[in-house]
């Protein structure tokens, strides 16, 4: 099929169901695009830590940044080497990571050790405080400060820019914006939480991080977990195009996180830290 091949999307033989006036139909077979899903895993220190299943690509920035959100690196400097595995058996895809201080790895305290679906996630009380104690919270004052107009200016551009989605419907979206609005960079994944973590991990390999003045924007709902991850790259003002959860709400509360939903059709709904957001016309 036409496209561009780095797209994790493959082509498949579809048939269409077809209702009409009450009778159901069967099309013929038809190529389809369809997304991608393949695990990854991830060792530190030639020890397997996680299985996470995700679209393939950008899988170093993938392990870097699911490693920022789970506390086993805390800043760039933690990292030594991030690596793509040569020696993987076939059709395997292993990322190796060597940190500056491996002597400081807790491996018991890792909340995901063996296997990570692309859907999977955290909650609870506990892991609220888990995730503060790894990763304080951001401070509140109001830098920086952001007209509230430019938010309903993002979600044009994110689907703008979501080239798999485009094909396949299957792929959800992290986007990354300055305070201006300006797009600094997008991921698209199966899995949401992947699509964050690239985006922080990227920011960590081209020592970008942290990601103090920029927005960022997620194509579903805003979960805990995207919220925990958003503190752990120290992004103060995320918004998403579908509802938050109340955890979610919780964590960017305590976290000093401005959090939007429903942001769409030139409404959105504003559940924490107002502060950083300018009223009135830009």
């Amino acid at each position: 099929m036409n496209g561009d091949p780095d797209l994790p999307v493959v082509s498949l033989p579809v048939r269409s169901l077809v209702s009409q006036n009450g009778h159901v139909s069967l099309a013929d077979p038809l190529p389809d695009a369809v997304a991608v899903e393949a695990p990854l895993e991830i060792r530190v220190d030639g020890r397997s830590i996680a299985v996470i299943m995700r679209s393939p690509g950008r899988d170093r920035e993938l392990a870097a940044g699911f490693l920022l959100s789970e506390g086993v690196i805390t800043s760039p400097a933690d990292l030594f080497e991030v690596s793509l595995c040569p020696s993987a058996t076939q059709g395997a895809s292993v990322v190796d990571v060597l940190v500056s201080s491996p002597d400081k790895i807790d491996f018991d305290r890792l909340t995901r050790h063996v296997f990570t679906a692309s859907s999977c996630g955290i909650c609870g009380k506990t892991s609220m405080d888990a995730a503060l104690a790894v990763h304080p919270p951001l401070p509140v004052d109001p830098s920086p400060l952001v007209d509230a107009a430019i938010l309903f200016s993002l979600p044009e551009k994110q689907r703008a820019a979501q080239a798999a989605f485009s094909q396949t419907g299957g792929q959800h979206a992290a986007a990354l914006f300055d305070t201006s609005g300006i797009l600094l960079a997008l991921e698209e994944d199966v899995g949401r939480h992947n699509a964050v973590d690239k985006i922080s991990g990227a920011a960590l390999l081209s020592n970008r991080w942290p990601l103090s003045n920029s927005i960022l924007l997620l194509s579903g709902r805003a979960s805990f977990e995207l919220i925990q991850k958003a503190l752990a790259a120290r992004i103060p003002i995320v918004a998403s195009i579908g509802a938050p959860s109340s955890l979610a709400v919780s964590l960017a509360e305590s976290a000093g996180i401005t959090l939007v939903g429903f942001l769409r059709n030139h409404r959105a709904n504003l559940y924490s830290h107002p502060s950083r957001l300018r009223l009135g016309t830009p």
